[in-house]
């Protein structure tokens, strides 16, 4: 019974199983703390006109949706061509300028963006929130729009 027991016992010239002291360290990378970034004036304004615009023309897509919605209504069953169905077209079709509008604030927005990378800046604070903010605004009224528009019917009228 003893004899197993042998291998056991210490020998000197044995490495220890014990994890060693570079194993006990960790190697996780430490964030970088990012420099101040320095603020901007024109920057400012333009993210503050940007965040007015965008509510503007949402408070009007809003309206006009509605709008649009009661005339879409209005030409479900009529023919493509009717004059039901081409004031559905033009309601959306108001709502498509609306949406350029909240486009072009984006693309401001990200041209902006794009010029500091370029230029080797750091990311400035508030400008991609508001970028993020003028694409959500697009892409929700976008999806307005083709609701509203996919209960037209497409073809006009055979006489």
């Amino acid at each position: 019974m003893l004899v197993p027991l042998a291998g056991c016992a210490a020998r000197p010239n044995t490495p220890s199983l014990l994890p060693r002291g570079i194993e006990n360290q960790s190697e996780a990378v430490q964030p970088r703390r990012a420099a101040p970034v320095e603020a901007d004036p024109a920057i400012n304004a333009r993210i503050e006109q940007a965040e007015k615009s965008l509510a503007a023309t949402q408070r009007t897509f809003d309206a006009y949706a509605a709008r649009a919605e009661t005339l879409v209504a209005a030409a479900r069953g009529q023919p493509a061509g009717s004059e039901a169905w081409l004031n559905a077209q033009a309601a959306i079709a108001d709502l498509d300028v609306l949406r350029a509008q909240s486009s072009l604030e984006a693309t401001d927005l990200e041209r902006i963006a794009m010029d500091r990378a370029a230029a080797g800046k750091p990311p400035y604070p508030g400008l991609d929130d508001s970028y993020r903010a003028a694409q959500s605004h697009y892409e929700a009224q976008a999806k307005t729009i083709m609701a509203l528009a996919v209960q037209l019917p497409t073809a006009p009228a055979t006489p």
